[in-house]
């Protein structure tokens, strides 16, 4: 078997390699070969990982967005981590299959947690009981995430994540990889760098601070290829999709409300989406919105009044999933996707002094959806940074604090993604020695690794 490593750089495509300075654009041109992805639909982190790590569509591994609404629970679930949500084998399972002394080490991508992969990390938060969530990991073997933190401090979760995103976490992610390979030397190893995701959400395309950033995500990726090849590791570096940029957030669920299918519970003054009673509401996802719909006869009525909303590009009924592959349980009645320059906001509440009080903070599990405006801090609160130390200091005390930081202004997210790219050259990269296509498809990743750890 190959030893081979796949570094997976978020939102890298061929727009973000131009320069030629950066080491990723000679190394690739090189001795390797770029082929382009065409993305699986939706094009978001769950969905993308899971085809890439099993070969299949959502309509067979069930994982159709970044979270979805549990008819039985009633409740939207967003960013859950068991690995037994994902309904078909992973590459770990068809690798063992061919040879049974492979390993695999999964470092950061999702669902991460109960796998069969030999040696997993990945971000778990602590929640104390006063309130305060501390950054933390989970490890398997389970002293993995001690030995990790002694020697690279403690993962960096408040970087990972939220308003204060750094390249601090993919360096730690990286750094951490480079000790799994040292302690255990698995066939497979497995990277998610997720760095350029935050930036080309927050800023313009070609923007200096993305050119800055694609600068410290080079630096971090000739770290790791450097170290892999001198190892006699085999580097794959592929991206799950290209982030696009976006002027028109569309307030889906607002909409449903101004024509009578959401279903609003007021508590302590403040608004709360009741998605059991609702006739309909909408699961935002970046440019994907899954609508669950109680009545089945009010589908014909919604499909209408959705295909004149300007933004929604398309509205995919029962024969649109199948054509899309996202024809499961889990799928909303309707999907939809939003055109290249636009994206759903979970939003629902009409007048701001009525958000709930979560809609303020980082909070990826209460939303109703993918939000971010996480990536924010409220320009309209003067004294932003006193005010958090402030707060941060009660925290510190054993006072329960409401970090209620983030804004409600849709209007400065500047880039998404989850629709397909008009482009190539905002579509996903596969770069390996052995590639020989220009374009593949998502679903044929798994074979490509395959492939490449047994020499095909």
């Amino acid at each position: 078997m190959q030893q081979t490593v796949v570094i997976n750089v978020v939102g890298l495509t061929t727009t973000l390699l131009e320069d030629s300075e950066l080491f990723l654009h000679q190394w690739f041109k090189k001795n390797n070969h770029l082929s382009i992805i065409e993305p699986v639909l939706p094009a978001l982190t769950c969905s993308a990982q899971t085809t890439y790590l099993t070969g299949k569509w959502p309509s067979e591994h069930g994982i159709v967005g970044n979270g979805w609404y549990d008819r039985t629970d009633a409740e939207v679930k967003m960013w859950k981590q068991s690995n037994r949500l994902i309904q078909t084998p992973k590459i770990w399972d068809l690798a063992r299959k061919i040879d049974p002394a492979f390993t695999c080490a999964n470092m950061f991508w999702w669902y991460n947690m109960y796998s069969d992969a030999n040696y997993t990390v990945t971000p778990r938060p602590q929640y104390w009981a006063d309130g305060q969530k501390k950054p933390d990991c989970y490890s398997k073997p389970a002293n993995l995430r001690d030995r990790l933190q002694e020697r690279l401090g403690t993962f960096p979760l408040f970087d990972f994540w939220g308003p204060k995103t750094t390249i601090r976490s993919s360096q730690w992610i990286a750094d951490a990889s480079k000790l799994v390979y040292e302690w255990y030397k698995p066939t497979l190893t497995l990277i998610y760098l997720p760095h350029l995701d935050y930036c080309c959400q927050k800023y313009a395309p070609k923007s200096p601070e993305i050119i800055k950033d694609v600068k410290a995500i080079d630096k971090v990726c000739k770290d790791l290829i450097e170290f892999y090849e001198s190892n006699g590791v085999e580097v794959i570096v592929l991206s799950e999709y290209g982030i696009t940029k976006v002027t028109n957030p569309i307030h889906i669920n607002k909409f449903l409300r101004s024509n009578g299918y959401l279903q609003i519970r007021v508590e302590r003054g403040l608004e709360l989406l009741d998605a059991g009673e609702c006739r309909a509401f909408a699961l935002a996802d970046h440019q994907i919105a899954h609508i669950y719909v109680k009545d089945k006869n009010d589908l014909q009525e919604l499909k209408e009044l959705f295909e004149k909303i300007a933004g929604v590009a398309k509205v995919l009924d029962d024969e649109g999933k199948k054509a899309h592959h996202l024809n499961h349980e889990r799928s909303g009645d309707l999907v939809l996707i939003a055109n290249q320059d636009s994206w759903f906001t979970y939003y629902y509440w009409l007048d701001d002094s009525d958000a709930p009080d979560f809609a303020r903070t980082v909070e990826i599990h209460k939303k109703t959806g993918y939000d971010p405006v996480e990536l924010f801090l409220d320009p309209k609160k003067k004294f932003i940074l006193p005010r958090i130390i402030f707060k941060l200091i009660r925290k510190k005390l054993g006072f329960r604090t409401l970090m209620n930081v983030i804004p409600l202004d849709a209007t400065l997210v500047k880039g998404s993604h989850g629709c397909i790219p008009e482009s190539d050259a905002d579509k996903p990269v596969f770069i390996s020695k052995n590639g020989k296509l220009d374009k593949i498809e998502s679903n044929t990743v798994c074979q490509y690794i395959l492939d490449t750890i047994f020499k095909n």
